[in-house]
């Protein structure tokens, strides 16, 4: 039997507006039993825990004070929402937390009332407050609009040009700033040192305290409390103000993100006195009240289920390694024999496997924060200059930096190499960081050369490929987990470009895969030549340029082509579409079948129930191969 712990204070609430008519100690209380739930509950689910345990003082005070769901509370990623969901009525599910049916891990506008907008990717929360702030002032039934976004997330360029305009507009919104000092991977950039620098310095934080303070006292108090701390600290220099003023916010802060002593009171005054856009700046800890946690590089940010008494993470044992793993290697033996060769992630070193490169030659890998905008472009320079980059980023994350991918790698055609991880369907993070569109909207540009990666020794081919490539761009995908097992070389081989292979030989019916689905395509073969089908397998490799060779041999020697790929329509199965009309190579004897992910989101569950939802499940390849064949099962059946 679990033992969970006795949580007296959340059990005598429903919800925020019982939270209302707590007194201060109370709310406090509330605040330590909602830590111990979530991490009860992380413990048996898995999840993002050290970025939730750092919010939790700071979600009972917003819901303490603000009215929401009327004032609109938006989390910016969505990760640290977990306290908030326990205290907005789905406490009795939040043990179903990122697993099949059960609670999204991050906010979902379908999942309640008090998810106003759905966040998963980072640095959208300010911009959505302001799209909430004019719906209020424009009579639209909603109050005010509270933004939480981290020092991680608001180095990126959307927060910057959100900050501008909501400064611009001067409309009253609250934008709160939890500053951890440490996003995914500890943040980069001038904005993290100017952010540790007012939380290191006592006389700024007494200054901008006092001033708040000065600001809800009646006059007389007011300008005492003024000449005395211009005795103790000196007159303001004038243009002395922060940058966060310059941009039009008024300044609060920073206050201790876990003292309820100063967040309730500073909240109150500025709900109560604001009248423009407010930024109120809250230091708190990753992990805060879990000693395991804190104490972990990451601070418990994405964990797998736990003992919560020894902090012990469950680890299933691998079979083989994880792609990740094998890229991060592989690009380090290319690293050591060409030194042009240089790394960039967008805050995701050790997600992408480039702490691996890292390791070795640290003066090669560049983290540039959550900004994937600037890190395309940051790249696309330095293959101008000569050097060698590979930009690894999630396929869901490459997303948001596809304007420069367009415009200043593909248009100037420069050998930027994209390792793009995450590629299909992802498990329990669902459909916000499913790799599901990379395959279209990366064919779709001239002078981009895409590959996919069928297995880890396929993938360990493909880095060499794209070391040695320098062309132009280009582009290779490969799952999230484990591979297949395979024996590995020391280094991998230079692949010609364009040029896929046949795995098997057959005569009946031909599959054609591009990426990690070979796998269950020999599974679908194997089925089918269990019915006496006789299948050939082939490994595409390329979606462009297309093996069109290859596609024609297939297409001439069997009754049926079935395309199989980890992506959404309009990918690699359109691309062999498109090629075989223009040449009317649709109109003879074979018949073709694509298989895709569908038209439409796939909520999260265990990768396999995913790709079963998605119908492309090995039954799900070799039924479709049979009907495209035009093969009685029945009649197979009795033959054999």
């Amino acid at each position: 039997m679990i033992n969970r712990p006795a949580t007296p204070f959340l059990d005598s609430i429903t919800g925020p507006a019982d939270m209302r008519r707590m007194n201060d100690t109370a709310l406090a209380n509330l605040a330590d039993d909602v830590r111990a739930e979530v991490i009860s509950a992380v413990s048996e689910t898995g999840g993002h825990l050290g970025s939730s345990l750092g919010v939790v003082e700071l979600t009972v005070a917003i819901h303490a004070v603000f009215d929401t769901p009327r004032d609109k509370l938006i989390f910016d990623v969505g990760h640290q929402c977990y306290p908030h969901k326990v205290l907005t009525g789905r406490r009795d599910r939040i043990r179903t937390l990122r697993q099949e049916g059960g609670l999204s891990g991050f906010t979902k506008r379908t999942e309640s009332d008090y998810d106003p907008f759905g966040a998963a990717h980072s640095s959208t929360s300010i911009s959505a407050a302001l799209g909430f702030t004019v719906g209020r002032d424009m009579g639209m039934p909603t109050g005010d609009a509270i933004a939480v976004i981290g020092d991680g997330s608001i180095s990126a360029g959307m927060a910057y040009e959100a900050m501008n305009n909501a400064g611009a507009e001067g409309r009253r919104l609250f934008v709160i700033l939890n500053d951890n000092e440490m996003s995914i991977a500890p943040p980069v950039g001038a904005m993290s040192k100017y952010l540790s620098g007012l939380y290191a310095s006592p006389v700024g934080e007494l200054h901008k305290m006092a001033e708040g303070f000065e600001a809800a006292l009646p006059g007389p108090l007011r300008d005492h409390a003024r000449r005395a701390r211009q005795l103790v600290m000196g007159m303001p220099s004038a243009g002395s103000g922060t940058l966060f003023e310059a941009l039009g916010f008024s300044y609060v802060g920073p206050i201790d993100g876990h003292d309820m002593s100063q967040l309730l009171p500073v909240l109150r005054a500025a709900r109560t006195r604001a009248t423009g856009p407010v930024l109120i700046h809250v230091c708190t800890t990753k992990g805060k009240g879990y000693a395991p946690a804190e104490k972990s590089a990451d601070r418990g940010h994405g964990v797998s289920k736990f003992n919560v008494a020894s902090g012990e993470q469950s680890k299933s044992r691998p079979n083989a390694p994880s792609y990740t793993k094998v890229f991060g290697t592989a690009l380090s033996v290319e690293a050591q024999h060409d030194p042009s060769i240089v790394g960039v992630t967008a805050a995701m070193p050790s997600g992408t496997g480039l702490d691996i490169m890292g390791q070795r030659f640290a003066s090669r890998v560049f983290d540039v924060g959550i900004a994937e905008q600037h890190g395309v472009t940051f790249a696309a320079a330095m293959a101008a200059s000569g050097l060698k980059p590979f930009c690894a980023i999630y396929s869901t994350f490459l997303q948001r930096g596809y304007d420069q991918v367009v415009h200043d790698v593909a248009l100037q055609n420069l050998p930027v190499r994209f390792a793009i991880d995450r590629a299909g369907l992802v498990g329990a993070d669902g459909p916000t960081h499913a790799g599901a569109f990379d395959i279209g909207y990366m064919t779709a540009l001239p002078n981009m050369v895409v590959m996919a990666a069928g297995d880890e020794l396929e993938l360990m081919h493909m880095v060499r490929t794209a070391a040695a490539y320098d062309a132009g761009p280009i582009a290779f995908r490969y799952p999230r987990g484990e591979g297949v097992g395979l024996a590995l070389p020391e280094r991998g081989d230079v692949i010609a470009i364009g040029k896929g292979r046949i795995v098997q030989e057959g005569t009946d019916i031909a599959l054609l895969s591009f990426g990690a689905h070979l796998g269950e395509c020999r599974k679908a073969a194997a089925a089918l030549q269990a019915q006496g089908v006789s299948v050939t397998i082939a490994d595409a490799r390329f979606a462009k340029p297309l093996d069109r060779a290859l596609i024609r041999q297939l297409i001439r020697h069997h009754k049926a082509l079935v395309t199989v790929e980890q992506g959404a329509q309009g990918g690699f199965g359109a691309m062999v579409l498109h090629d075989l009309a223009n040449d009317g190579l649709l109109d003879g004897r074979c018949q073709i079948r694509t298989m895709t992910l569908p038209d439409r989101y796939i909520q999260q569950a265990a990768p396999d129930a995913m790709y079963a939802e998605a119908g492309l499940t090995a039954v799900d390849i070799a039924a479709m191969a049979m009907q495209a064949a035009g093969i009685d099962l029945h009649k197979t059946r009795s033959r054999v």
